[in-house]
């Protein structure tokens, strides 16, 4: 039986069987993401860490856009200081509240639990930085992505550019970081932004089935297997990568042998 925790501002959650969901759904606003949906998304990711029962995240949306993006009219950060001597030292002022909003971000990559998005429809900005912290991203054919700060004079400072590069390489970070340049799904897709399209109708029940095929996984396995993923793409030195590869094995080798005993089989090549 699903457990509805709706009743959040501009976005629902909902938890059935083991997983929770996020539906941003603010469409007078295009699902800009306000400081309210980021509160919802905290609160999401910080119950995947903590409850046991919890097994994936799916962060969906409900109209023509998945987000147009963060609403600047709404705080980024839940550390704005205080507002009668913020000027004194605007600098780290900013760039402490900034952080926070940033760490939401960090915490969707460091949960050792899937965190997965399904995007309908256009997506820009922080949605797009959004994508380069989750583990696993879904789109149907409708789906388009843009970064459009630099038309504004800013940058995409979220990850926009230093997620976004080590997911799609330098040359694609720089035609849409950059350039500004707005690709659709199926070119999104062909340079590893998302892993999958698939028809606005079934979207979401092939990303339970995906959830599903995740939770069937030893969950102490996946957990490591994402860490030493992301370990391995932050640090070049291979020495460094086969000593995290060695100790990541030999946390799991107990639980390995014995499902070779039980099973008295080789691992699937």
């Amino acid at each position: 039986m699903a457990e509805d925790l709706a009743g959040h501002p501009h976005a629902a959650v909902t938890v059935d069987d083991g997983i929770v969901t996020v539906t941003l759904d603010r469409p007078d606003k295009l699902n800009a993401i306000s400081h309210d949906m980021t509160a919802v998304l905290w609160d999401a990711v910080l119950a995947l860490g903590d409850r046991d029962d919890l097994r994936c995240l799916v962060i969906t949306a409900k109209g023509r856009y998945f987000t147009a993006g963060q609403d600047i009219s709404s705080p980024a950060g839940n550390r704005p200081g205080d507002p009668e001597t913020k000027h004194q030292h605007p600098g780290w002022n900013f760039r402490r509240d900034y952080r926070s909003h940033h760490l939401l971000y960090d915490e969707m990559e460091a949960v050792e639990k899937p965190v997965i998005m399904a995007i309908q429809g256009r997506c820009l900005g922080a949605g797009v930085e959004m994508a380069g912290s989750v583990d696993f991203r879904f789109c149907t054919p409708e789906a388009t992505f843009a970064l459009p700060e630099v038309k504004l004079g800013g940058i995409a400072g979220s990850g926009g550019t230093s997620r976004l590069t080590r997911l799609v390489g330098p040359s694609w970070a720089k035609w849409m970081a950059m350039a500004t340049m707005e690709i659709d799904a199926i070119q999104a897709n062909s340079i590893g932004l998302v892993h999958q399209v698939y028809p606005a109708e079934s979207l979401m029940d092939e990303v339970y089935a995906f959830c599903r095929h995740l939770m069937s996984l030893p969950t102490e396995a996946l957990g490591l297997a994402k860490m030493a993923v992301d370990v391995h793409a932050d640090v070049t030195d291979r020495n460094i990568q086969r000593q995290f590869d060695r100790m990541s094995v030999y946390s799991t080798l107990a639980a390995f042998e014995q499902s070779m005993e039980r099973f008295g089989r080789q691992p699937d090549s």
